[in-house]
């Protein structure tokens, strides 16, 4: 290809920047990962591959080994105080095709396949200052000296320094969808195998996330709130939030899962929001994943954005021999339909945190039925009707 553009900063060392880089290295660009993290981060939750994102990863040789390393959970389980189960969801036979891996899990294959290729990882640093001209981006960084790229992408979610750098502050984006969330690791004996085990309470849920091939269980909160004002990046701030949150919660087994999540020092806690921007492009920087649409936790579909995002995104850019300009408003135009159609995240939220006793037990009511099942089978095939064939990009000679 060209000699255009083809010097590329990527904020963000997680699935989306590392799907970025080893398509943008396969197409003959020279991009550069930076990252705040000291090494890559392995925690974090379970995430779906599928639809497109099933392609994207088959296309980078990955589908045998996510298939080894699925997480194996096969159902949600809601139970009452004494442990009970009340009622059952087969997830099995809400999307069949999608397969769920460890988010850390699915990280290590993305850093794998990038090592791969000559993209660079600079860990330990982050981007302070952005400064666009007609010829490129003289960037800041906290620790490194300053560096000049044709382009920049920022893949750092939805709290995004290059957002907040090159298109505003964060308030003109982020969506409150009335909830925040955390995870951390906890005891697996508390939790039934291959099983999310959830118990609730007006406004709030504990659980447990337990994978048939990870010895390790995850415990998961969430509960009702209005938007709070804290520090995002502070975990004292965001413990004491979680702590404050469910202090008085001691059935079931709310207290350990609690106890052992703050004792974790990879607990991670945010806001259940969404990103909705007009543009996910300014002159020469460009947003993907959740810093440019973040669906939320309830979507369902990070992972999927994620890697089709990056995907298009770097093909886009080979296929226009790296007009930028061009490139990204056929990226825009590509992937607005399928991130506009993942953010109607339905009634996920009221499912698995029900605002009243009343709605817990209508929701108990409702999953005996076989609606779920029906309303999925009916989206799944909604979708392939509307799904456009994933383009194949061919590297350049």
């Amino acid at each position: 290809m060209n000699e255009r553009n083809r010097r590329v900063l990527i904020s963000g060392a997680s699935i989306a920047g590392l799907t970025l880089a080893h398509w943008l290295a396969r197409d003959g660009f020279r991009p550069t990962v930076v990252e705040r993290a000291a090494t890559l981060r392995t925690g974090g939750n379970g995430v779906d591959v599928r639809g497109h994102a099933g392609e994207v990863a088959a296309r980078m040789g990955l589908m045998p080994r996510i298939r080894e390393l699925a997480a194996d959970v096969r159902g949600i389980k809601f139970v009452d105080a004494a442990d009970r189960a009340v009622t059952r969801i087969d997830m099995r036979t809400l999307d069949p095709e999608s397969v769920e891996i460890m988010r850390g899990d699915l990280v290590a294959l993305l850093r794998d396949a990038t090592d791969a290729t000559d993209a660079q990882i600079l860990f330990g640093d982050s981007i302070q200052r952005l400064e666009q001209d007609e010829d490129g981006v003289t960037v800041t960084f906290d620790n490194a000296p300053a560096d000049r790229f044709d382009l920049v992408v920022g893949a750092d979610g939805m709290h995004s320094q290059v957002r907040r750098l090159a298109f505003g502050p964060p308030a003109r984006f982020i969506r409150h969808k009335d909830h925040y969330f955390a995870f951390a690791n906890t005891d697996a004996a508390l939790g039934e195998d291959r099983c999310v085990t959830m118990f609730n309470t007006p406004g709030r849920m504990a659980g447990i996330y337990r994978s048939g091939n990870h010895a390790q269980a995850k415990a998961y909160f969430a509960f009702r709130s209005a938007p709070l004002d804290y520090d995002h990046r502070n975990p004292s701030v965001h413990k004491q939030l979680l702590s404050d949150a469910f202090k008085d919660q001691s059935s079931w087994h709310t207290k350990e899962l609690l106890d052992s999540a703050l004792a974790d020092p990879d607990f991670y806690f945010d806001a259940c929001a969404q990103v909705h921007m007009p543009s996910w492009s300014t002159n020469r920087v460009a947003l993907v994943g959740d810093a440019a649409w973040c669906p939320s936790p309830a979507s369902g579909a990070g992972a999927e954005l994620a890697m089709v995002g990056a995907y298009r995104l770097a093909g886009e850019l080979a296929a226009a021999e790296g007009h930028h300009h061009r490139a990204f408003a056929r990226y825009d135009a590509a992937l607005r339909p399928l991130v506009t159609a993942k953010q109607q995240i339905g009634p996920n939220l009221r499912l698995m945190i029900p605002r009243t006793r009343t709605g817990q037990h209508l929701r108990n009511a409702l999953t005996h039925l076989p609606l779920l099942k029906a309303a999925a089978t009916m989206e799944r095939r909604t979708q392939a009707r509307n799904a456009r064939p994933l383009p194949e990009y061919m590297p350049p000679r």
